[in-house]
């Protein structure tokens, strides 16, 4: 069977293509082939990524400028503002996976970066605490789409084992945000006063144009799924459907050859592509998905202390606001290479948990030196507790995602997954944006010992989460040696998911 250009370009609307001989794919070069789709996806993905994580943020920047003040913000409010857009980013996470599933990402993607561009273009005239409560709802409810359909939009390009760099590159742009918004932020503030404007009001409608213009860009160069993908020859996209379909952690049965008697290798086996409620309730009834929420609710709850606290904090050491916003970048940076190199090490042991557990300990001991230092006799401890929390939280937000993405089978289930665990998990943002207090400064213990107990929380469901694993597997091949489900056919097996008996948990 040969697949010319004519002969695939029927299947140019069909998400899962059946197995073919990999001889059909011979002639293609899959390190090449790689390349590419690096070139034309992770460009994009960063920045867009880089702009949202940067307009979600820059309300901390804005903070320090003047925003409280100039709007009238008394008690909590201005935390509020910080609440509302969790409470809505969190709540569209998963009908928008879902809304993406059915939807071409060329479009759906786009439109939201347009959306909240606007949005994060008109708080900068916002004239009260209830307009800015407004806007940031908006920002939320626009902004969910994003980063769950990215992280679906990669599972469906990669194979397993090539899933987790490129999750960690794309996720990078998150560290160089929180490093740019400080420079942006100390840069732009110098406008004050440009068109009757504060300063901290150019940080939200330059940013915001500029994001603007990425939208508009977007709906020109953003991919669609692999089956349509424009910049693929038709035989690339049946190859890349072929090579993630087939890159599951399952293998299929032996079976016998009838000619020689001979037993054959076990051969992969297809993950289930079908759409249908049934997924949905396979999340919700399954134990890991749960854990693995819980456990990245432990590492993104930190991960918002820091982006939004940070020039706070700083701050209250009693540096300038100039000299906070500049002082935040080297964190963020370090925090990138860190997170980089550790993707690195990750894919080559093949494991993924053991760096988890090294993140939670770096977390964990940040927030004590954060806790227990004194920020007016030794601002230096303080800081330095928040580069080692930061090391660890930037290179684990990804690592729990692709963790998380690896042990789902079926692109429908993952997709679910993947925005379950990460929808829910920011309604750790509206929790964290209470526990820094105005009353509370400089030291902030009330902050940083809650922080510090979601970090504990998120390590015991890792742990969980490890030692499950293990027992599944154990249990999986002990049923297989047993004989349990050698008359299911592999279709059965494949319906099945994660829950194969050939399909081993990975670490």
């Amino acid at each position: 069977m040969s697949f010319e250009k004519e002969e695939v370009s029927h299947l140019e609307n069909v998400e899962v293509i059946a197995a073919a001989p990999l001889a059909e794919f011979a002639h293609i070069d899959e390190k090449k082939l790689v390349r590419k789709i690096d070139m034309n996806l992770l460009p994009l993905f960063i920045v867009l990524y880089l702009l949202s994580f940067l307009d979600r943020g820059n309300i901390g920047n804005a903070k320090i400028e003047g925003l409280a003040e100039d709007l009238n913000l008394t008690g909590n409010e201005y935390n509020m503002c910080l609440m509302v857009f969790f409470l809505c980013y969190a709540a569209m996470e998963v009908p928008s996976n879902m809304i993406l599933k059915r939807t071409p990402p060329n479009i759906y993607i786009p439109l939201t970066v347009v959306l909240f561009a606007v949005v994060m273009t008109c708080m900068g005239t916002v004239q009260n605490y209830a307009q800015l409560v407004a806007t940031r709802a908006l920002l939320g409810t626009f902004e969910s789409a994003l980063f769950p359909g990215i992280s679906y939009i990669l599972s469906r390009y990669y194979k397993k084992n090539e899933l987790l760099i490129r999750q960690l590159i794309f996720f990078s742009a998150a560290s160089m945000a929180g490093a740019f918004s400080g420079l942006l932020a100390a840069a732009i503030s110098k406008m004050d006063g440009v068109g009757g404007y504060e300063g901290w009001r150019w940080i939200f409608i330059l940013e915001g144009l500029v994001t603007l213009i990425a939208g508009v860009v977007a709906f020109f160069t953003f991919p669609l799924f692999p089956a349509k993908a424009k910049f693929l020859t038709p035989q690339e996209r049946l190859f890349v459907v072929h090579r993630v379909q087939f890159s599951s952690n399952a293998t299929g049965k032996a079976s016998l050859d009838e000619s020689s008697g001979e037993i054959l290798e076990k051969a992969p086996l297809a993950e289930d592509d079908t759409n249908g409620r049934v997924h949905f309730w396979a999340v919700m009834k399954d134990w890991q998905c749960w854990c693995q929420m819980l456990s990245y609710m432990g590492i993104l709850l930190p991960l918002y202390a820091i982006s939004l606290f940070t020039p706070t904090i700083i701050k209250t050491l009693g540096y300038t606001s100039t000299k906070t916003q500049l002082m935040s970048v080297p964190i963020y940076i370090v925090a990138a290479i860190c997170a980089v190199a550790q993707g690195f090490a990750s894919d080559y042991v093949g494991l993924r948990s053991p760096f988890l557990v090294l993140n939670f300990t770096c977390m964990a001991v940040g927030y004590i030196v954060c806790l227990t230092g004194n920020p007016i006799t030794n601002g230096k401890g303080v800081y330095a507790g928040i580069y080692i929390a930061a090391i660890g939280i930037y290179p684990a937000i990804p690592m729990s995602i692709v963790w998380n993405a690896n042990n789902l089978s079926g692109t429908y289930k993952r997709a679910i997954g993947i925005a379950f665990q990460i929808g829910v998990a920011n309604f750790s943002g509206a929790f964290v944006s209470n526990f820094y207090r105005t009353q509370d400064a400089p030291y902030f213990r009330f902050g940083h010992g809650l922080v510090l107990m979601f970090v504990g929380i998120g390590a015991i469901f890792t742990a969980i989460l490890i030692f499950g694993y293990m027992y599944e597997n154990s249990r999986k091949r002990a049923a297989i040696e047993l004989g349990k489900y050698a008359d299911l056919s592999d279709e059965e097996l494949v319906k099945m998911g994660d829950k194969s008996p050939y399909f081993a948990y990975r670490l």
